[in-house]
């Protein structure tokens, strides 16, 4: 007689136990290079808390130097630098000061600045080769970043700064809104910017060596950064003047610079330090192999196919699962962040398959007999910065093997809403850059 899936979890889940920490997913990691690790929901407070008590394991006991995040580049090195002990911010809630458009929850939130506070603590004990650090490898933050080029070639090279001035203005007619940008471009009732941008990241690329020469370590990664930068303006420029013509192909372009920028980092770390290993934080979407998923099907991409597409068994991808609780999300575009119910999982659905196990919250490997029995399609749901519970069929469900999207899973059975720093009133609400993926 053959056992019913549920059986099949039953036998090889194991139950999370407290009193152990995070000692059972390390297990199960082993010697990898990138370890990613998921999330169903931009807002739920078990996924952060397990992302934030793993990866100071992996930093102190792994040797792992990169935490690379589903956040944009300058805005995310504000708190590199914090966590660093360079800068001027007094604590961790100050230097997540940059993360002030929506959905801001994302980053300001109390398990993060946990995070923040122990890896400075870390850090600080560290020789300046051997410290962890904190980036961000989304593409939205078109204008911060043409600011922080700016500003950089200011410091070092006036005239550079003068002649980059000039080539970002093109994007001066749109009064700072990337999606106008966008849309102009689309129509064909504006000259696009893609040449003025690749010819700006081209001159920065070739003062490299001038630049990073000044100031030692200090110097190689200020340039860097500004690098960083002048990178995710190219990347954005083409996200936004492409995004009205294809959702598939704005997707894609935005998780292929995610992963170039993941790719330099380990290059950019690795140079500096001998060794780069990279704990990635970001949506289950980004970080569960596409080709496992109805994303796939429709020509999709992601990080998590890319990553094991270029490094193979040295990655390990750990998703996680709920069935039901609250969640900090919004219920529309820029509206402000809300603690919503989220309905319990639909039958037919991996959610429901770990509920109806009755084990509550547990580690599953889907490497071994777990894993072949699960092969089979089932719904899974994903839940962005916009939650929508009355069409929550349409809304947040795809189809999806779990066991060739991650190697591991961790299924919180009931789970609670993250808690942000601070909650906004509508008028203090910003545009979201994130339009239109939501993840």
């Amino acid at each position: 007689m053959v056992d019913s899936d549920i059986e099949v979890v039953r036998r090889h889940a194991e139950v999370l136990d407290p009193s152990r920490g995070v000692g059972q997913i390390l297990d199960r990691i082993g010697d990898a290079t990138l370890v990613l690790i998921g999330e169903a929901t931009h807002g739920t407070q078990e996924f952060y808390r397990t992302r934030a008590h793993l990866t100071p394991a992996l930093v102190s006991s792994r040797g792992f130097n990169i935490v690379a995040v589903e956040a944009d580049w300058p805005d995310a090195f504000r708190a590199n630098r914090w966590v660093r002990g360079h800068g001027t911010d007094a604590d961790a809630d100050a230097a997540l000061g940059h993360f002030v458009r929506f959905p801001r929850w994302m980053w300001r939130n109390r398990e993060v600045v946990h995070f923040l506070d122990w890896l400075r603590a870390h850090n600080a004990r560290q020789p300046v080769d051997r410290q962890a650090g904190f980036y961000g490898l989304d593409l939205y933050s078109l204008h911060r970043s043409i600011d922080a080029v700016l500003a950089y070639l200011q410091s070092v090279d006036p005239a550079a700064a003068a002649r980059a001035r000039e080539r970002y203005a093109c994007f001066d007619l749109f009064g700072g809104d990337p999606q106008r940008y966008g849309h102009a471009a689309a129509i064909g009732a504006s000259p696009t910017c893609e040449r003025a941008v690749i010819a700006q990241l081209v001159e920065l690329q070739r003062q490299a060596a001038l630049y990073m020469s000044r100031d030692g370590h200090v110097a190689a990664d200020e340039y860097f950064s500004a690098e960083q930068n002048a990178r995710v303006v190219t990347g954005a420029e083409e996200y936004y003047r492409i995004m009205y013509g294809s959702g598939r192909a704005s997707w894609n372009v935005r998780d292929e610079h995610m992963m170039a920028t993941l790719d330099a980092l380990l290059e950019h770390v690795g140079r500096l330090n001998t060794s780069a290993r990279a704990v990635v934080w970001a949506h289950n979407s980004h970080l569960g192999d596409a080709r496992a998923t109805q994303m796939g099907v429709q020509g999709e991409l992601n990080v998590g196919q890319l990553a094991r597409e270029r490094f193979g068994g040295e990655v390990q991808s750990i998703g996680f699962t709920t069935h039901t609780g609250t969640v900090t999300a919004a219920p529309t575009w820029d509206a402000p962040a809300e603690l919503m119910a989220v309905r319990p999982s639909l039958p037919g659905s991996y959610e429901r398959l770990f509920h109806d196990t009755g084990l509550g919250s547990f580690l599953l490997d889907l490497r071994g007999p777990a894993g072949d029995a699960l092969r089979e399609p089932r719904l899974e749901r994903a839940i962005g910065v916009i939650y929508r519970p009355a069409t929550e069929r349409q809304s947040h469900y795809f189809s999806a093997s779990l066991s060739r999207q991650f190697d591991l899973v961790i299924h919180y059975d009931v789970t609670r809403a993250l808690e942000p720093l601070e909650l906004w009133p509508q008028r203090d609400a910003d545009l979201p850059d994130t339009w239109p993926s939501g993840v």
